[in-house]
């Protein structure tokens, strides 16, 4: 059986990784240390057409396969993942090496991953259908869930294998083959961890490194059949619209400017510590992290004082040493910080911390993390996804005033608020505009509720029942065991006429 190699290009159509017919080539680069980790292959047609043609083969069978069969299968799988622990600390590694994900948060990442197979394969089992009260005695009126045929999964670099598994987990449960297409810069991490997927049938699973135009090349296939896809706004608009013209569902998680609001009755200790993980986990690179702050004026001075303290106490370095904050994925990503963080000091925002390139690293693209005060809606900060580690900072006069900021957004992935007062509580959950309201606890997730935005930050929802519904369509089946002629059907008798 073929073995990976992070030092060729390779494309991986279960149970084989494959030498892509791309010639197209692009070497991986440390964004830590600038040097090289390994090269991938940007696939083309043939590779597309290869994997799509192997998947939708599988699915023929695999779509039959009963519940129960399925689930053992997926149950298989997730007992791989946890086992396999050589296979995971090398997936580990690469992410590191690939984005600059600490070692720690990388195999915490995998950590998180069997239990999604786990949790689809006994939800599909579960539920594959209902029973509605009949309309007519002698017939059975029933809704039927079956899967849609081949689903086509983009994925960000920033949780590249588990929110892979996220959506990957729930199409194979509900009877799909699937066909990922991976971050450029955590190509190799992904193509790693596909060797798990050996335990399931022959073709099901697919991984094709690639750009865009790969990705083009699948959303745009019609023998792919659903999309799942999660990166920036501009993009997923892209995906959405070749999938509206195709009429093939889609969902689009496409991140956020996610406000958090700091009440006057918060607890200031907790607040700060929550703070500083919410803006600064994975350098702010994370699609719900916490970057527009709404503190209100009675617990501003001392909230940011907390939070300053905490936040200069972060080590920077390489993932791979004792480090919380690594570096930003690319130099785009690190100017596109720079730009933001320029532009609101330059219209009057203050500078609490960082605001630079760390003096220890000046090779790789750090940035410290940073926080401002005296942001307003004039600078771009405020309605831009800054995605990188940088807290803006709004003093606002009262709850009410937080609230309404915070909604100021065009985004509405998630919202947190730190405050002990039940009523500010309930008023959150109600009043922000998000898919997503976290109380004293931010960023926590679950397998069981749903993940998604409202407004710009994407549509449809991963996780939970609604993230298993994404792959699978319904139909409507009635069956009349007693066949007889009804009195409704032509031709009319004389007296169901009505005259004019």
């Amino acid at each position: 059986m073929s073995t990976f190699a992070c030092d060729k290009p390779l494309r991986f159509i279960n149970p084989d990784y494959q030498t892509p017919a791309t010639q197209r080539l692009r070497e991986i680069f440390d964004p830590a240390s600038l040097a090289a980790v390994g090269q991938i292959g940007l696939c083309e047609q043939a590779d597309v057409q290869a994997a799509i043609d192997a998947a939708n083969a599988a699915q023929q069978s695999w779509r039959l396969v009963d519940a129960k069969s399925r689930a053992g299968l997926l149950h298989q799988l997730a007992n791989r993942i946890e086992q396999d622990h050589a296979c995971n600390r090398e997936a580990a590694r690469l992410m590191t090496l690939e984005m600059g994900k600490p070692f720690a948060e990388s195999m915490g990442e995998l950590a998180n991953c069997a239990p999604i197979f786990r949790y689809y394969a006994e939800m599909a089992r579960d539920d594959a259908g209902k029973v509605a009260g009949t309309t007519q005695a002698g017939s059975f009126q029933h809704v039927r869930y079956e899967p849609y045929g081949v689903s086509v999964h983009i994925m960000p670099f920033n949780f590249p294998i588990l929110l892979m598994c996220w959506t990957v987990a729930a199409s194979l449960a509900a009877g799909n083959a699937c066909i990922i297409k991976p971050a450029e810069s955590t190509s190799l991490c992904t193509l790693k961890f596909m060797q798990h997927f050996r335990v399931l049938p022959a073709g099901l699973i697919a991984c094709l490194p690639g750009d865009a135009s790969t990705a083009q090349l699948l959303v745009q296939s019609d023998k792919t059949h659903a999309v799942a896809f999660t990166g920036s706004v501009a993009a997923g608009k892209a995906v959405a619209v070749a999938c509206a013209e195709r009429m093939k569902p889609s969902v689009i998680e496409a991140g956020g400017s996610d406000p958090m609001i700091i009440s006057k009755h918060a607890p200031l200790d907790v607040a700060a510590a929550g703070a500083v993980t919410a803006a600064f986990h994975l350098s702010g690179q994370i699609c719900t992290s916490a970057e527009r702050f709404f503190v209100v004026e009675e617990v501003h001075d001392e909230f940011v004082a907390r939070f300053a303290e905490r936040t200069r106490a972060l080590r920077i370095g390489h993932g791979l040493e004792r480090t919380e904050i690594g570096p930003l994925v690319s130099q785009a990503a690190r100017d596109k910080v720079m730009r933001l963080v320029a532009d609101a000091l330059e219209k009057g925002a203050n500078l609490v911390c960082g605001g630079r390139i760390p003096p220890e690293q000046t090779v790789g693209w750090f940035y410290e993390p940073t926080i401002l005060t005296g942001v307003n809606a004039e600078m771009a900060i405020f309605h831009e996804e800054c995605f990188g580690p940088v807290a803006a900072i709004c003093r606002v006069k009262n709850f009410d005033e937080a609230v309404r900021l915070a909604n100021d957004s065009p985004f509405g992935l998630g919202a947190s608020l730190f405050s002990t007062d039940l009523a500010e509580a309930m008023e959150a959950a109600d009043r922000l505009e998000a898919g997503m309201v976290w109380v004293n606890n931010p960023l926590i997730d679950n397998d069981a509720l749903p993940f998604g935005g409202w407004k710009m930050s994407g549509m449809g929802r991963e996780l939970g029942r609604q993230g298993l519904d994404a792959f699978r369509r319904s139909k409507m089946v009635i069956i009349d065991h007693q066949p007889r002629i009804h009195d409704w059907w032509y031709p009319y008798n004389d007296d169901q006429f009505y005259r004019a």
